[in-house]
């Protein structure tokens, strides 16, 4: 966000040609359907347009994938919440808008400035905002009353807080990917797994079979990783399995987790109150040069200041480097990070045409917090919320009609 202003010139340019090539059509054609989700249309116009705001945003990998699975999901969204009786006031409206663009440290007339410079109407951001809007409205009402959690389950996730450090994890895992519009199926695939995978011979069969990520070639089994280093989302989870156990389907970013507990050992390690972590992400074409630019990057690299000495130019979209609380990852990123050393990298995570490298640059402890049970509380309501939210799109989005008019 931080970069609108410097994109808007180059995107005025680069999407001047976008029509013919998003759509294959001529510039009159921009109003004619492109997909039609249940009774709802999606244009060309529409579609053109959010490639060019996620463009502007700096969405790595496949745009225009990425833009047309958003707008499928936002017209499911706004079905949902009509049929509810959810709307959105114009004053709740402005607001979201306002709410965005304080990300990018500006108004939301400011940002809508900003976006008219590079092509994007404020219509593109409004019903964007709006289909947040309401689908979060729809989720509080929907799953609100299920997602409380009860005393005991935030004593639970307090003594399992103060656990982490002292407790280290010998893990298999099975990581299946869920492209938009197959996750129904993917959890599907990831309940029959967990219920069938009766012991580390099973389960490694199936993560042969099964799993997208680096280790399924040796059955999903990777090495011991202190709690600590893992999200916190996940922590709570594996302590409640006995060696031999396999957690429930859980959703990462595009994709699903599966992992079996082979054995946990505690230490006398004093325990920090969080972990802050500091990495660098490089995003390089998924092509056949990749092994090689992988092998180049490793051999030159050390930290991640040699990092930027290898990719001396490289564009800010495509290396960037960040420090945040753990909490704060997303979870696909901190599953890779957990088996990071610093200075290490991955290359497991991939985007579209995309293949995300990742390399740790620090893990620190954060300094002490007072005990917040309120905000406990809250983490655990928003991780239920979430998850149900997530389920429910993707049951509207495997009973949808999705079709080419």
């Amino acid at each position: 966000m931080k970069t609108i202003a410097s994109h808007c010139l180059a995107l005025a340019v680069a999407t001047a040609l976008s029509v013919a090539s998003v759509t294959g059509a001529p510039a009159q054609s921009l109003f004619s359907p492109h997909l039609v989700v249940n009774d709802k249309v999606i244009t060309n116009f529409e579609l053109e347009q959010r490639i060019r705001f996620l463009t502007l945003l700096g969405a790595p990998g496949d745009v225009e994938k990425q833009a047309v699975d958003a707008l499928i999901d936002d017209k499911l969204r706004m079905d949902a919440a009509e049929a509810a009786g959810i709307e959105a006031t114009e004053e709740q409206i402005r607001e979201g808008m306002d709410e965005f663009a304080g990300r990018a440290n500006l108004t939301g007339e400011q940002f809508v400035t900003e976006l008219g410079k590079a092509g994007v109407s404020a219509e593109t951001f409004r019903d964007f905002v709006h289909a947040g809007l309401v689908w979060r409205e729809l989720v509080r009402a929907k799953f609100g009353p299920l997602a409380r959690p009860s005393e005991l389950a935030i004593d639970r996730a307090i003594t399992n807080q103060t656990r982490r450090a002292a407790v280290r994890l010998l893990l298999s895992e099975i990581i299946i990917p869920a492209p938009p519009g197959e996750e129904a199926e993917v959890l599907a695939l990831a309940r029959e797994i967990s219920a069938g995978a009766r012991g580390e011979a099973a389960f490694a069969e199936a993560a042969r079979e099964y799993s997208a990520a680096p280790s399924a070639e040796r059955g999903g089994r990777i090495d011991w990783v202190p709690l600590q280093n893992l999200p916190p989302t996940l922590g709570p989870v594996l302590l409640t399995l006995q060696p031999g156990e396999v957690t429930e389907p859980l959703k990462i970013p595009n994709a699903v987790a599966l992992f079996q507990l082979r054995g946990i050992a505690e230490s006398d390690e004093p325990a920090p109150e969080g972990i802050e972590v500091e990495y660098s992400e490089l995003f390089l074409p998924d092509d056949e040069a990749l092994p090689e630019q992988l092998g180049r990057i490793a051999s030159r690299t050390d930290n991640c200041d040699d990092l930027y000495t290898v990719m001396k130019g490289a564009p800010p979209e495509q290396l960037r480097r960040q420090k945040s609380a753990l909490a704060a990852v997303p979870q696909d990123v901190a599953l890779e990070l957990a088996r990071l050393d610093a200075g290490e990298i991955s290359s497991g995570l991939r985007s579209g045409a995309t293949r995300r490298v990742l390399m740790l640059c620090a893990r620190r402890p954060l300094s002490e917090e007072p005990l917040d049970r309120g905000r406990i509380g809250q983490m655990l309501v928003n991780q239920t919320m979430g998850a149900m939210a997530d389920g429910y799109l993707a049951d509207l989005r495997a009973k949808a009609i999705i079709r080419e008019p």
